[in-house]
């Protein structure tokens, strides 16, 4: 299939135009406009493009692309490093943000409250990317951690109470940790992200908010998986996911 047909499906397919995100969605390096093979993965880093490349793929699909706002313009260093791989084997890079979060099918949010066991009762936060809702069965917190970390395989950091039961919980993938005040006035009994900063601590304790911090890159991975895979099946392309693991 063409590259340009690709890419303006996916970006109807998750209403990218809808978002004020920090970087670019849709297609960020062009390359071959035929396109047979499709690895996807959570971030643009040069060990995704070269397991890609011994694919033979021909696109690179992320969540986590490149042309961030706050960046360094300049291709030098390691982003010229990554960029003239990627050029050089011809591959494109597809990126989607906060669309591949937010997606009521496709979204890492949708897909962990699924992988957790969590059902939605609405959104919230900026751009209604944030979920909140309830377990299926209340537990306490800590057996609540435990299956969170074999879901995961991830062990999360925990600020709480092990025994408080929790009922109602918020949850936002990857870097959400400032959602907690918000996830506060909602009543929930936790919050639930992927990373965690030195204010976020004082503010679970003094609140009586549960935090649990899973994983950035642990939380993130669902979203684009299912995306290639919707992409594979619809256009008829080889997929494969490939986890390049990320300790945050």
């Amino acid at each position: 299939m063409k590259l340009t047909e690709l890419v303006d499906y996916t970006g109807q397919l998750l209403d990218a135009t809808r978002f004020r995100d920090y970087g670019p969605n849709g297609l960020q390096v062009e390359g071959k406009q035929e396109l047979n093979r499709l690895v996807t993965g959570v971030s643009a880093s040069l060990r995704l493009l070269e397991a890609a490349a011994d694919l033979h793929a021909d696109a690179v699909l992320v969540h986590h692309g490149w042309f961030w706002k706050s960046e360094d313009v300049r291709v030098v260093g390691v982003k010229r490093k990554r960029m003239a791989f990627l050029m050089q084997h011809d591959m494109s890079l597809i990126g989607y943000h906060l669309p591949l979060d937010a997606h009521l099918d496709l979204g890492n949010n949708v897909l962990l409250g699924k992988k957790l066991g969590l059902e939605i009762d609405d959104w919230f936060g900026e751009q209604r990317i944030a979920a909140h809702g309830r377990l299926a069965q209340p537990k306490s917190l800590g057996l609540f951690c435990a299956d969170v970390e074999i879901a995961l395989q991830r062990k999360p950091f925990v600020v709480g109470e092990f025994e408080k039961t929790i009922r109602r919980i918020a949850w936002c993938s990857g870097a959400a940790q400032d959602y907690l005040a918000q996830a506060v006035e909602l009543g929930v009994d936790a919050f639930l992200t992927g990373e965690v900063s030195e204010h976020t601590v004082h503010l679970a304790r003094e609140s009586g908010v549960a935090f649990i911090a899973a994983g950035h890159h642990a939380t993130e991975r669902y979203g684009v998986q299912a995306l290639g895979q919707h992409l594979a099946q619809r256009f008829s392309l080889q997929h494969e996911f490939i986890d390049i693991d990320n300790p945050i």
